[in-house]
């Protein structure tokens, strides 16, 4: 595998598009096809343009979160996933793998999936596509406030997947590339577990407020590149389409954030591929084989926490929340909101909070 450097990351800030008001599954399916193909030239003259601009050829794009269909809303969790969710070897994953293949580029996104082995659930999925058309990359949410998780039937989930399937790294030729979804930035367990695993580039799908003041996405984009020594490629939504929200709600700010915590490109408003950046390996990999103050990631201990979090777990979420008698259990669409409250009280009964 030859290793490709410095070449160009771009975080495309598209408008996701909601289906809610389509009225079936077959115009749903066939908007996310429809929506799919427009991306081939929407990203080919982008890339184009920063290729000419930049001298570095674009070889990454990251695509905002849930960009084809947009959030669920009240809809049940089953009608939700028959309605939009990818299946691993269904057709949008074969027209984006269409289009990677022949923009010659890795394409990172963000979907709602299902998986034959959890039946009726959906999972938000981050994926990897490489220039082959392959998917050699799916990170399953783990921390959402209003979807299923791994953790939810974790048994059986590191039965079929292991560990490796929750916190996967794809080493490609263009670096070790890991994805992170959305809100789950402001977590730094995840992109430690990642960079633990190695990861050099996390490409962040998200649907976020832009703001011209520092928000709290922001700053964690910032600290989970410095203190892990990986960039960081975040894309968000140029708004969301199709709903009663007004539509920049959730627009504006994607950015590219280098291996120092700086914000090396950031896009303003509306739908734009103006975040984009060279991303060069081999200074970051030159960094973290330094011995150096500024070497965190050399510097942690992780022995040192282990047991403090394993001690402190009781009140939290427990593992396989959503099994009964080995099998999974759709929840309805409050449980989410039950679950977070009890949370709450059993850290209050044990003086966390």
């Amino acid at each position: 595998m030859t290793e490709t450097a410095s070449f160009s990351a771009m975080a495309m800030q598209l408008t996701a598009r909601s289906l809610e008001r389509l009225p079936d599954t077959a115009s749903a399916r066939a908007a996310i096809l429809a929506h799919i193909a427009e991306l081939e030239g929407q990203i080919r003259t982008s890339a184009i343009f920063v290729a000419q601009y930049s001298g570095k050829p674009v070889k990454l794009v990251v695509l905002p979160e849930y960009l084809f269909t947009s959030y669920p809303g009240r809809i049940s969790i089953p009608d939700f996933a028959a309605r939009v969710g990818f299946a691993a070897d269904g057709p949008e994953y074969a027209a984006l793998g269409g289009v990677a293949e022949r923009l010659g580029m890795f394409l990172a996104g963000n979907a709602y999936e299902t998986d034959a082995a959890f039946p009726d659930f959906y999972f938000q999925t981050s994926f990897i596509i490489d220039p082959s058309g392959a998917v050699v990359l799916r990170y399953r949410r783990l921390l959402s406030m209003f979807a299923p998780s791994p953790h939810d039937v974790w048994e059986a989930y590191l039965d079929k997947y292991g560990l490796e399937g929750v916190f996967p790294v794809a080493r490609t030729a263009i670096g070790n590339l890991a994805c992170i979804a959305s809100e789950e930035i402001l977590y730094p367990e995840i992109a430690r577990a990642l960079a633990l695993r190695g990861a050099e580039v996390f490409c962040h799908s998200s649907s976020e407020i832009g703001s011209p003041l520092a928000t709290h996405k922001d700053i964690a984009k910032q600290a989970r590149a410095f203190e892990n020594l990986a960039y960081v490629v975040s894309a968000n939504t140029a708004g969301i389409s199709g709903t009663a929200m007004p539509l920049a709600s959730a627009d504006g700010n994607s950015q590219v954030v280098d291996w120092k915590g700086r914000i090396v490109a950031q896009s303003g408003d509306g739908e734009t591929f103006t975040a984009f950046a060279a991303l060069d390996l081999a200074a970051l990999r030159e960094a973290r084989r330094t011995p150096a103050m500024t070497n965190y990631l050399a510097r942690q201990r992780p022995a040192l926490f282990a047991e403090g979090y394993a001690a402190a777990a009781a009140p939290f979420r427990g593992p396989d929340g959503m099994m009964e008698s080995g099998k999974p259990v759709i929840p309805d669409r409050d449980h989410f909101q039950r679950a977070q409250g009890e949370v709450i009280e059993r850290l209050v009964k044990a003086g966390v909070i």
